[in-house]
C-alpha cells in the first residue's frame, strides 16, 4: 500500500477540476487563514468545463459570485425553502444530465448538525457536487433534538465526506505558531494571515476504507502547487514489516507478500457506501464464485 501509487499534485488537481469522484468535498479554515482562495482555486481549475453549473449559497456572502451561474441568499431562509429553492437549479437523482453541478456553501455552520444529513440526502445525486465550507472557530449550532450524544456537525461532515481541505496560514521562520495562536483564541489577528499562500493540508478516502493524506504549499496567485509533506510515507514507515524480525516466530509465514498488501488495497468497504447518499437502509453483498450458497436454505440468506 506504497502511498507512491498516488500522485499528490496530479490528485490534487483532479479534486480542484472536479474530475475526482467526491460527492461531499469539505473545507475547513480559521479566522487566521480563509478558505476564500481554496473556493476561487475551484473555479478556476473547472473553469475550462463549460458544462458545469455553479450553484453558490450564501449565509454570508452579501454580493453575488461573478461566477455562480445561480446565487441562493439563504441568510433569512427556513431549511425546507431552502431545499425548495436549491432543487429548481438542480436535477433529481432519476434525471440523467450531460453536465456537472457543483454546489458551494460558504458556511455549513448555519445548519445544525440534526438538520446536515437531510439536507445533503435530500439534494443528492451523481452529477453535483457539493463544496462546503466549515468554520472551525465558529460555535457549533446544536439544537440536541437527538440528544447529547449525537455526533457534532463537525463529526458528521468528517465522516460524510469523501475530500477533507483544511487551510491553514504559512507561519514564516521568524514567527512563534503558539504566539500567533494564543493571539488568534483573543481576536487580535497579527500581521501576515490570510494570504494567498498557504499549506493545505488534503484526506482523501479511498473505498478500500484507507485514507490518504498530504501537505501542501498553495499559490493563489500562480495556481502552483508544492508537495509540503507525504504523510502516507510517515505511516508506511510507522507500519512497515521487517522480515527479518519476524522470521523464526512462527512455524508458518507472518509476514504480507506485495500481492496480499496489493489485493486489501483494492477490497471495497461496505459502511463507505454512507458516503454516496443513497437514501434509506440496504445491506451491500456481492455473490463471489466460490461461495457456496443454497436458494432454497433460508438460513443462508445473507439478507
Amino acid at each position: 500500500m506504497a502511498s507512491s501509487s498516488y500522485n499528490p499534485s496530479i490528485l490534487l488537481k483532479r479534486i480542484f477540476s472536479l474530475n475526482e469522484t467526491s460527492p461531499l468535498i469539505l473545507s475547513l479554515d480559521t479566522i487566521a487563514q480563509t478558505s476564500k482562495n481554496l473556493l476561487n482555486e475551484f473555479v478556476y481549475c473547472s473553469s475550462t468545463n463549460k458544462d458545469i453549473t455553479i450553484v453558490y449559497i450564501s449565509f454570508e456572502t452579501i454580493n453575488r459570485p461573478s461566477y455562480a451561474t445561480n446565487f441562493i441568499d439563504a441568510s433569512s431562509l427556513k431549511l425546507q425553502d431552502l431545499i425548495s429553492t436549491l432543487r429548481t437549479y438542480l436535477p433529481s437523482p432519476q434525471e440523467k444530465v450531460a453536465g456537472k453541478f457543483l454546489v458551494i456553501i460558504d458556511s455549513i455552520n448555519y445548519i445544525s448538525n440534526t438538520n446536515l444529513s437531510q439536507f445533503i440526502s435530500s439534494i443528492a445525486s451523481p452529477n453535483i457536487t457539493f463544496l462546503v465550507n466549515f468554520h472551525k472557530d465558529m460555535p457549533e449550532l446544536n439544537d440536541n433534538e437527538n440528544g447529547i450524544h449525537y455526533p457534532s456537525s463537525f463529526e458528521l461532515l468528517h465522516f460524510m465526506a469523501a475530500t477533507i481541505l483544511e487551510v491553514e496560514p504559512q507561519f514564516s521562520d521568524t514567527v512563534e505558531e503558539e504566539d500567533v495562536r494564543s493571539n488568534l483564541s483573543k481576536f487580535i489577528i497579527p500581521k501576515g494571515m490570510n494570504n494567498s499562500t498557504y499549506m493545505l493540508t488534503l484526506t482523501n478516502k479511498r473505498k478500500s476504507g484507507r485514507s490518504i493524506n498530504y501537505q501542501f504549499t498553495i499559490n493563489s496567485d500562480t495556481h502552483e502547487y508544492e508537495i509540503f509533506k507525504d504523510m502516507n510515507e510517515i505511516e508506511d514507515n510507522v507500519n512497515n514489516e521487517n522480515p527479518e524480525a519476524l522470521q523464526d516466530l512462527a512455524t508458518f509465514n507472518l509476514s504480507t507478500s506485495a500481492k496480499q498488501k496489493k489485493a486489501k488495497d483494492q477490497v471495497e468497504l461496505p459502511f463507505l457506501e454512507a458516503q454516496s447518499f443513497n437514501t434509506g437502509g440496504a445491506i451491500v453483498y456481492e455473490f463471489e464464485k466460490d461461495d457456496d450458497y443454497d436458494e432454497e436454505d433460508p438460513y443462508e440468506d445473507p439478507f
